[in-house]
């Protein structure tokens, strides 16, 4: 990462971040920018991401930062990591959840015809381990007031995103869960927000069939283009630090302003040209949609 800017946003401040794998994912980055902006963190994934990740790395770049191995969709494991977490640095001021997977898509299972219980898999690794990490952290009194906890999301909540599949549904539930925790963690002014970012060039993203479509569609789609790993970092600082401690119940969407376009100049070109042009429209089978006069 180059050198940039750092302003002591989360100075004196300590958080854990769950789901970093290598320096291409968010959950990454956020920690690395947690730790530059002053911030003491700890490091949580599943056994097996520590065997294939690089999380001794990431460790070591934020200070040697404890490392709490952690399936988040298990109850006793959320409970002992809670504990732990507070042995090692006390009681924390941010929760980072940058955790997802479907073995329907690593698979390539069409919708129609979903695995029910990779299906139920993808739900509570993807959604449901947001309100697990939630509930521990209360009920062993890991949270300080004013802390802030983080998930991320994406559009396909809310629009359909064929390749997406059951990940979709996991983030309508992700944001739900926001929703519903939203005013009960009010009452100590413990705020809770998703973060909608642009499609990024991760282990998890890259996985998605036709990946590299999507991304470049959102990059021609967006007026300021996708937004990459680091800037979604830089972005989820002000929301971990007190600048934005009235913030809550709110997926903020960073992604180049994709999400309020119709259309933009390239893409309608695009799509003029390919669709009155019936070789190219054949070459990449779309003979049969035409133009209505």
């Amino acid at each position: 990462m180059s050198e940039k800017a750092h302003y002591g946003l989360l100075k004196g401040k300590k958080g854990i971040v769950f789901g970093p794998l290598d320096d291409s994912s968010i959950g990454w980055q956020i920690a690395v920018h947690a730790y530059r902006e002053g911030a003491e963190i700890a490091i949580s994934n599943v056994a097996a991401a520590m065997r294939f990740g690089n999380t001794d790395e990431l460790s070591a770049l934020c200070g040697n930062a404890p490392v709490i191995v952690c399936d988040a969709s298990k109850n006793e494991d959320v409970d002992s990591c809670f504990r732990e977490l507070k042995e090692k640095l006390g009681k924390v001021d941010f929760i980072v959840h940058s955790i997802g997977m479907s073995q329907n898509i690593r698979k390539q299972l069409p919708y129609e015809e979903l695995n029910y219980e990779w299906f139920m898999r993808t739900l509570d690794v993807s959604g449901l381990s947001l309100h697990r990490l939630v509930s521990y952290a209360l009920k062993n009194d890991a949270l300080n007031d004013g802390a802030s906890i983080l998930a991320l999301s994406y559009i396909a909540s809310q629009r359909n995103y064929w390749t997406y599949s059951d990940m979709g549904d996991a983030k309508s539930l992700l944001e739900s869960i926001v929703r519903s925790y939203g005013p009960r963690l009010a009452r100590r002014q413990i705020r809770i927000n998703t973060i909608s970012q642009s499609p990024t060039y991760t282990k998890a993203g890259s996985g998605i069939p036709g990946f590299e479509k999507m991304f470049e569609y959102s990059d021609l789609m967006s007026p300021l283009g996708n937004a990459s790993a680091v800037e979604c970092a830089e972005y989820a600082m002000t929301i971990l630090s007190d600048l934005s401690r009235k913030v809550t119940m709110q997926n903020l969407f960073h992604d180049g302003g994709y999400s309020s376009m119709g259309a933009t100049i390239p893409m309608i070109k695009l799509a003029h040209e390919v669709l009155n042009d019936e070789e190219l429209a054949q070459r990449v089978g779309l003979d049969d949609f035409k133009p209505s006069k």
